[in-house]
């Protein structure tokens, strides 16, 4: 195809694609139908991780529930099969420990078959200034938040591969977006997080396996006790969110087949001026937005609510 055809192909889908952006605004998008699918949530013994294992629960799934929290695992498990998940199978599995997501893995594999829908949802904090921050955490951070992706990935999607079907779903942060003050490991953990999950899509697509599918979520400061203390500096602009609320729009995405989930709608706005402004007005809005004393007080989650 020569130069001309194909700027002017890029030309017409582009408005085409917009087009269709501006109609699904208004218009719901038509949501798939997943009962009976397997889908394996990691870190779902408490928080974000539960509340999804509830709601996919209520469309007719088959749940693997991993968590290093056996307790929180079993009441997520109870949880799950009162809100109608046709079967609960529950996991003890340290996701920063490669061999040990290779052995449940293929546990799970011959117990409850292949994974259909995987929700790298794991993740941990540790709320220290850079220099502050033992290197062991540092590491874990990053095991925990990043290399468990390339784990569960490599334990699972070859099956998503051969059948041209399934869902990777990423739970990151706006932090996986924006770098914040107090939170270096953290947002690299993040950045390298979304790039991955970004980068093995688009490999996906390349290759022709567009039935497995990828959604990205970048939520704002949960209230799940992770980052208890932190404070926003405009609750309107940029509210702590509700667990109910972002376990709702996660399902709601995977539902759609949409591929990036930023919470809430103003992180778009924001990202994007972040792209395009020039750095010393970043910097401007950042400090506006309060991103320079987000952690000022973080207090973190405590022992008893893990």
């Amino acid at each position: 195809m020569n130069f001309f055809l194909e700027t002017l192909q890029v030309l017409l889908l582009s408005i085409w694609y917009n087009v269709e952006s501006f109609i699904y605004f208004f218009v719901p998008m038509k949501k798939k139908n997943i009962a009976g699918e397997v889908v394996l949530i990691t870190g779902s013994g408490s928080g974000i991780g539960r509340l999804m294992a509830q709601e996919f629960a209520a469309l007719g799934t088959v749940l693997v529930l991993w968590d290093i929290n056996q307790e929180g695992m079993k009441e997520t498990a109870k949880l799950a099969k009162q809100s109608g998940a046709s079967r609960v199978h529950s996991y003890l599995c340290d996701c920063s420990d490669k061999n040990e997501v290779y052995r449940v893995a293929d546990q799970v594999k011959r117990e409850v078959g292949d994974v259909s829908i995987l929700v790298n949802n794991a993740g941990i904090v540790t709320g220290k200034k850079f220099m502050d921050a033992p290197d062991s955490l540092i590491e874990k951070t990053v095991e925990v938040n990043t290399m468990s992706h390339f784990w569960t990935y490599k334990a699972f999607l070859p099956a998503m591969i051969a059948n041209n079907h399934g869902h990777l779903v990423s739970i990151a942060s706006s932090a996986g977006l924006i770098g914040v003050n107090g939170l270096a490991d953290y947002c690299a953990s993040k950045f390298a997080a979304v790039g991955f999950a970004e980068s093995v899509g688009l490999e996906l697509l390349a290759t022709g396996k567009d039935g497995v599918k990828t959604t990205i979520v970048c939520p704002y400061f949960i209230n799940t006790g992770m980052f208890d203390g932190c404070q926003t500096k405009w609750p309107r602009l940029l509210p702590i969110l509700k667990p109910d609320y972002v376990a709702k729009k996660i399902i709601d995405a995977v539902l759609t087949d949409q591929v990036f989930l930023l919470m809430p709608r103003s992180m778009y706005l924001i990202t994007a001026l972040k792209n395009i402004l020039p750095m010393k007005q970043g910097i401007l809005l950042g400090q506006y937005l309060g991103a320079f004393n987000l952690m000022d007080k973080f207090k973190g989650r405590s022992r008893k609510q893990e």
